[in-house]
Order: C-alpha cells, then sequence, then structure tokens
C-alpha cells in the first residue's frame, strides 16, 4: 500500500508545534517531511563507533525540532563501515530517537545482489522507518540499469524507498523520466537530489506525483527547491546549527520567504565552509570543536580538515553563536 502525504501537514504542524521537537504518533507511517538530518558517525580516537557521542547527537537533533535522522549516508561514511558496525549505527540512532522521529537507514552498494542482500538485513532492524539508497557507484549503469536495481531494492524489503541522486560521488546520474518511474512504484516514497542541477531538479517538481516527495540534498539550494515544491531538505549543516537549519526550512515551508531568506543568508558563510573539504570532515572538526563528539576521527582514506579549514568554521560558528 503507498505511503499516502499530506501537504499541508507542514504548516499545521508548524503552527502547532512551533519549534517543540518533533514527535509523531506513528513515524513508520507518517510520511517524511520537513528537516531530515544527514547524521555523521562519531568515532573515538581510536577508530571505534563512539555511540555514547551518536546517542548525544541525536538527542540534540530531537530537542531542535528536526523531523528526521539519516543515518550511515555519504556524512555517516558508510562506505568505510563494517556491516556489524552499520546494524549498530542505526539500533542506536533508532533506540535514541525512542519514536520520536523517524530514522532512515542508508544502504548504497553498486551490486544490485549485495544491494538487496544488504537492504534485506536492514529492513529487520526494528523501528526503522525506510532506506536511503544512492545510485549504484562506478558502473556507470544506464538508466534502465537504474530503474532495475532500485525496483530490485524496494520489491525485496517492502520499506519505503527514498531514493538517492548524488552524480558527484557516483559518477551516475538518476534522470527525472526514470526517477517518475520509479515512483510509480509502491513505497518508493521520494527523492534527496544532491545533482545540484536546478533544471532536472524543477523538472521532477513539475511532474511528481503527491506522494513522491522531492527533497533538496544541498543545503545551498534548500530554499530554491522548497519554494518549487519541494517537500524539505536533508542537510548536513544540520548536524551543527539543527535549529537555525530547522527555522530555515520551516520558514520556506509556511512560505514565510522574508524569514526564509534571511535564515538562508545567515547560513551561506557556514555552509560553504562545511564543505571547503570533503564531506563530513568540516562538519565533524566543528562538531569537536563544540564538545559534541569526541574526536573529529575519520577513517582512510578521509582526513582531517587542514588547519586553514579548522580556523575558517571557527569564525563562521562563532558568528552564529555555535561556539
Amino acid at each position: 500500500m503507498r505511503l499516502q502525504r499530506d501537504r499541508n501537514r507542514p504548516l499545521r504542524d508548524t503552527l502547532k508545534r512551533g519549534m517543540e521537537p518533533a514527535i509523531t504518533p506513528d513515524p513508520t507511517q507518517a510520511p517524511l517531511h520537513g528537516l531530515g538530518t544527514a547524521i555523521v558517525t562519531p568515532f573515538h580516537s581510536d577508530g571505534s563507533v563512539d555511540h555514547g557521542s551518536l546517542r548525544r547527537l541525536v538527542e540534540a537533533q530531537v530537542g531542535a525540532g528536526v523531523d528526521f535522522l539519516v543515518a550511515c549516508g555519504s556524512t555517516g561514511e558508510a562506505s568505510t563501515l563494517s556491516e556489524d558496525e552499520t546494524d549498530a549505527v542505526n539500533a542506536t540512532c533508532i533506540e535514541a530517537a525512542a519514536g520520536r522521529m523517524p530514522v532512515v537507514a542508508g544502504c548504497t552498494h553498486n551490486s544490485t545482489r549485495e544491494a538487496v542482500r544488504r537492504a534485506e538485513r536492514i529492513a529487520k532492524l526494528p523501528g526503522l522507518y525506510g532506506i536511503l539508497s544512492a545510485n549504484p557507484y562506478y558502473n556507470k549503469p544506464s538508466q534502465q540499469g537504474q530503474y532495475l536495481h532500485f525496483k530490485a531494492i524496494v520489491e525485496a524489503t517492502g520499506k519505503p524507498l527514498l531514493l538517492y541522486n548524488i552524480p558527484g560521488r557516483t559518477a551516475a546520474n538518476l534522470e527525472p523520466a526514470t526517477a517518475l518511474r520509479l515512483a510509480e512504484l509502491p513505497n518508493v516514497i521520494g527523492i534527496k537530489e544532491s545533482s545540484g542541477n536546478l533544471q532536472q531538479i524543477g523538472e521532477l517538481l513539475a511532474n511528481a506525483p503527491e506522494t513522491f516527495a522531492v527533497f533538496a540534498g544541498d543545503d545551498y539550494l534548500a530554499l530554491p527547491i522548497i519554494a518549487g515544491g519541494g517537500e524539505g531538505l536533508i542537510s548536513v549543516a544540520s548536524n551543527v546549527a539543527p535549529r537555525k537549519v530547522a527555522e530555515l526550512v520551516r520558514a520556506a515551508l509556511t512560505h514565510d520567504m522574508p524569514a526564509a531568506r534571511e535564515h538562508a543568508r545567515t547560513l551561506h558563510a557556514l555552509n560553504k565552509a562545511l564543505f571547503a573539504e570533503s564531506n563530513p570532515a568540516p562538519a565533524k572538526a566543528l562538531l569537536a570543536s563544540m564538545g559534541l563528539i569526541e574526536t573529529d576521527m575519520l577513517r582512510l582514506p578521509m582526513l582531517p580538515v587542514s588547519e586553514e579549514t579548522r580556523t575558517r568554521l571557527r569564525v563562521d560558528a562563532e558568528a552564529l553563536g555555535l561556539l
């Protein structure tokens, strides 16, 4: 049964709860909307997963009014986590969220057979809302190949599937026509669009059915995509400034464009700094400076940011009152 979405929900919920934490009676059924945080995976100095810091980060997200979490995506360094670690990170996020917000688990692989196997495993996690899966990387598949790849994943799990188009990392672009074909499948609920191509995203927004949510996948494009009919933003910046990003998204969703533009201007420098080096290195550096995670450790081949970027992050964070 396809999940049904209520386009008026963001406005209604915002007026009802203001900036209170996002709480839904049944987060496994409520359609995704608003602000989702692509949450980082903290590590201890020895490189092991820091579940204590992860729980604190989730609690901070709930308290700031974020609507849902995406765990083990690009920002969560999923490509360097083992399967057991991935399961444990997802389970920690679900446990810490405690039903107060949906948790979506990232699951991407360039082999369809392996992607299906891993998705079936992840789908068994109690309390999981759904799965986010990016283009199969490296292979450079055709549009039909991508269609069949995502179709196999959603049919194998029966869970809501959020597509993730990020050609800058995968070397494959999910074209609007293919995404719209996938939108016809039960439980394909939407897309995180990180192509950076506004013409392509505009085509999706103009033709997507009501049951298919288009989320901005780049913080700097949140305002134009939501203004064009997008359902919200899946953000990196909300790791470090969740309340401020939530204010931007809610202003845009409630059509308060003067406020939304002001929030976007305020966050502009921070958004640039967070991508001065490969994500999530800048976000982790700032979270460590804020005392929210133990260390800014990443796993090779990723490295911590340069001192120049670290200084830039501090300046921008101090301007926003984050430090």
